[in-house]
């Protein structure tokens, strides 16, 4: 009686015990998880030049080491970006850490690349200090120059410190939302079907950031 009594009191904690804040709810798998340690080399990089791995306070991360860029895209659309390899998905959650390393003013921000199919076709999110038409948004790159595919009015909240971003993708509803340091309430949402099956990445679009701790699960 005691043993099964003490096999319910774990089961009860274990129901009630808090999902850490980098495990998503969702019947997604785990596809890749990244912290750097062992280098970049699963990464595509647009310039690698722009990239640099290094050690801080005893842990590796990688990151943006200039606002220089070699890489000239065909449209008007982000220079620093670092695309997973071999991972290709329609729906997907990732999340990861990021520290901005210079302010610079309005723009300072942070890209997440999602569902790219080529150097023309994608979505990002600009994840800029200060939202107008051309930051804090949505976009989409579609054989033309960036556009947002939403009106953000919400401030992203950069300092020199550590943040956690969230993006999850749903292919057949059509949905993007984006976090920021919430995990459970979107800074951006908008719905959009033009571009499925694609990669994953991270980056700028023309500012330096620390990146860190990438986990990624879809199919």
């Amino acid at each position: 009686m005691k043993t099964k009594l003490s096999t319910i009191l774990v089961l009860i904690t274990l129901a009630l015990a808090p999902i850490p804040a980098d495990e998503p709810l969702t019947n997604l798998p785990l596809v890749f998880s990244e912290d750097f340690e062992k280098g970049f080399k699963r990464w595509e990089l647009t310039d690698p030049k722009g990239w640099t791995h290094r050690e801080v306070d005893k842990n590796h991360v990688f990151g943006i080491n200039s606002r220089k860029n070699n890489y000239r895209p065909k449209v008007r659309s982000p220079f620093h970006i670092a695309l997973i390899k071999d991972i290709k998905l329609s729906d997907f959650i990732l999340i990861f850490r990021v520290r901005s390393t210079k302010d610079t003013g309005n723009h300072r921000d942070c890209c997440v690349f999602f569902n790219h199919q080529d150097s023309t076709h994608f979505y990002y999110v600009h994840l800029g200090a200060r939202p107008d038409p051309h930051s804090g948004q949505i976009m989409i790159v579609n054989d033309a120059p960036r556009k947002a595919l939403t009106e953000n009015k919400n401030k992203i909240p950069w300092d020199n410190e550590w943040h956690q971003v969230k993006v999850r993708r749903d292919s057949t509803k059509g949905t993007i939302e984006i976090f920021f340091d919430d995990m459970k309430k979107p800074v951006m949402t908008t719905t959009d079907k033009t571009f499925g099956n694609g990669r994953i990445g991270i980056g700028s679009f023309d500012d330096m950031n620390d990146f860190d701790d990438v986990k990624l699960w879809g199919k």
